[in-house]
């Protein structure tokens, strides 16, 4: 390693930005990623709120339309309306559910374990307030179709009983890591 990237060279300004990345308490954003960044918003003009539970196959929708930018898969919204409702849905479920993650603030997305856990566990939730008499669902066949019928059946979302739907937010498994053999040394 030479004396220009040594941690304890150079003036001190330079080495704290490279402790910071090290550490990765600032991010750092390629050029690629904001292109990228730049990219998605122009292709996807009215994105799905519930992209992260789509993506990870837990819920499905006949709004959603699937693209893939470069290696990454993304999810957009047919609708104006449902973009709107199921808006209205994710924040009341982020906002109920900050007791239950154990967050001060839930004002725009989570970290990505707990978005999902709201996402797909709030929408199993609320698939069981729909349709009590089924199973346990696994995952959520129609979002569009669910959030129109909690929206008719609540009258908004005033009368939700969101306790009800903070306990499936709470019982959600995502999915398991699997466990790696360990290499053997040698």
């Amino acid at each position: 390693m030479n004396s220009a990237s040594s941690p304890s060279s150079g003036n001190g300004k330079n080495n704290r930005v490279g402790v910071f990345r090290r550490l990765r308490l600032m991010p750092v954003v390629t050029m690629e990623e904001q292109e990228y960044k730049a990219t998605y918003h122009a292709i996807n003009q009215r994105r799905c709120v519930f992209e992260k539970a789509i993506n990870a196959r837990r819920c499905a929708c006949e709004q959603s339309a699937r693209f893939c930018l470069a290696d990454r898969e993304g999810v957009a919204c047919k609708s104006d309306a449902g973009n709107e409702m199921c808006t209205e849905l994710l924040n009341t479920l982020r906002r109920n559910a900050r007791f239950t993650l154990r967050l001060m603030h839930a004002d725009g997305p989570l970290p990505h374990a707990k978005e999902i856990r709201v996402q797909a566990g709030g929408l199993q939730g609320l698939q069981q307030l729909i349709d009590p008499d089924s199973d346990a669902p696994e995952s959520v066949d129609n979002i569009y179709a669910l959030t129109k019928a909690v929206f008719a059946r609540y009258e908004g979302l005033q009368g939700l009983p969101l306790d009800r739907v903070m306990q499936a937010i709470v019982s959600f498994q995502g999915r398991r890591k699997s466990s790696r053999p360990l290499k053997p040394s040698s």
